[in-house]
């Protein structure tokens, strides 16, 4: 059924986008993710404009990691001192992102800086989880446990201490913030929860337990990616409705599934999959900077050079 998005002007299948929705809603479940590091380049892929798919996705992230949180509650695995700390930084960074979203989008280069942003970010993130995913799998194999991360570090040494007692943690609020920053102003720029960067954050940066990473970095994303959909709707115009909800339908739905699937997998697996996900839209935007120069010289939204 084809429908047509008003704000994006173009038309698409309802079906293929609740699809979309639903298969980005599991992600979310499964890893604590809010999905976008995908979606947007998925919305790209099937004719959505840079700027719309950005803001129209940060309003689908808010609902399908809203469902995945409610069940990470029930099973008490949401550290929510860390994760207000996490969204003062997030707020913070939103801000900032926005500002250069717009500045940017005024440019005409809103198209080059997403896709580059994506490139770089995902390449990094999804390479280095990748390589300690599979030294942790292959230190089970052996026999012995997977190895422990370590509990001591350079952050420990910071001052600003507060007690995490969900996490087990005493440790500077200084570092959690800053990855809120950063993670908020990628959730403006890229339309994504930030989940890629923030949950490999939580575990090796932060310490913390597997088990509460991924209800607490959904916390943190709700909350972020509502205030950039707020800024983007507010100074852009940009958030096209009709494509919210239908995306916004499919990730409840899958957000829950995602959930269910997640608990039965160990940690190491899941982590393994996150960066072969990762991995592999990294290689495809890649890809088609690569191969499609022509779309550098066509980034102008003015029209007249």
């Amino acid at each position: 059924m084809q429908i047509y998005l008003p704000i994006a002007e173009v038309s698409v299948n309802a079906f293929l986008l609740l699809g979309l929705g639903g298969m980005v809603g599991v992600l979310s479940g499964m890893f604590g993710v809010g999905g976008g590091f995908l979606m947007t380049p998925l919305l790209f892929f099937i004719g959505i404009p840079p700027a719309v798919a950005v803001a129209t996705e940060a309003n689908q992230i808010v609902a399908s990691s809203f469902s995945g949180v409610l069940a990470h509650f029930k099973r008490k695995t949401v550290d929510l001192r860390m994760g207000t700390v996490l969204l003062i930084g997030g707020l913070i960074g939103a801000a900032l992102g926005v500002a250069v979203f717009n500045y940017l989008k005024a440019q005409g280069q809103v198209d080059l800086l997403v896709k580059l942003s994506y490139v770089v970010f995902l390449g990094i993130i999804g390479a280095l989880m990748f390589v300690e995913s599979l030294n942790a799998i292959r230190k089970t194999r052996k026999g012995g446990r997977a190895g422990k991360r370590k509990k001591h570090n350079w952050i420990h040494g910071l001052p600003f201490k507060m007690r995490f007692r969900v996490s087990g943690l005493y440790i500077s609020v200084i570092p959690p913030v800053l990855v809120g920053i950063t993670v908020g102003i990628l959730a403006a720029i890229m339309g994504v929860g930030g989940g890629f960067i923030m949950v490999p954050a939580m575990i090796y940066l932060l310490g913390m337990p597997t088990k509460v990473v991924v209800g607490t970095s959904l916390f943190q994303i709700i909350f972020v990616t509502a205030f950039t959909t707020m800024l983007h709707a507010t100074t852009n115009y940009t958030v096209d409705i009709v494509l919210a909800v239908l995306l916004l339908v499919g990730g409840v739905i899958g957000a829950q599934i995602g959930t269910r699937i997640g608990v039965k997998m160990q940690a190491e697996q899941l982590r393994i999959l996150l960066a072969l996900l990762v991995l592999g839209v990294c290689g495809k935007l890649a890809l088609d900077l690569l191969l499609q120069p022509a779309e550098l010289y066509t980034l102008g939204t003015g029209g007249d050079h």
